[in-house]
């Protein structure tokens, strides 16, 4: 059941700011651009454990960016217990926590919880915590895996949360 996610736009936040980090989770936001590109969400034989179309979704928001003068760096989490930016460990934040010196905003690619925790872990920085994505619901979709190795989810719908 992952969260699905629309994206926000950034520009108006980033206004007037030279360098950003920016810090994916990678699950809830990876499965809805997949599902909303109607891609496989990984393809194990071709791009082991990363999911090719959050990675091209991330780079095309680098390029939007860049575009703006902004300097983008991205925050990787290529091992599978790192996917839930929600569930990171102390030393995760930690690190991320070093990194974000570096830049004067981190935008957040995940819920809310993502969001938080990305704060919590920068509050010592100057840096500015936006939020690159904003939930619409729970998503209800079938797994599949189909071959070579395509894990894809089908017959998705969106179930909004109760208020």
């Amino acid at each position: 059941m992952p969260i699905h996610l629309d994206d926000l736009d950034v520009a108006s936040e980033i206004e007037g700011l030279s360098s950003a980090l920016i810090v994916p989770c990678y699950m809830c936001p990876a499965v809805t651009v997949a599902v909303n590109e109607k891609r496989p969400f990984m393809q194990l034989f071709k791009s082991f454990l990363k999911s090719a179309p959050f990675d091209e979704h991330i780079k095309a928001l680098q390029s939007r960016l860049g575009e703006k003068g902004v300097n983008t760096k991205v925050f990787k989490s290529r091992l599978y217990h790192q996917w839930f930016l929600c569930m990171w460990t102390s030393g995760r934040r930690r690190k991320l926590q070093k990194h974000a010196k570096r830049y004067e905003a981190v935008i957040v690619l995940g819920c809310d919880s993502a969001t938080e925790t990305v704060r919590d872990a920068v509050r010592l920085s100057e840096s500015k915590v936006i939020e690159g994505m904003t939930v619409v619901g729970f998503m209800n979709a079938k797994l599949r895996f189909h071959m070579p190795g395509k894990i894809c989810f089908d017959d998705c719908k969106i179930v909004p949360i109760s208020q």
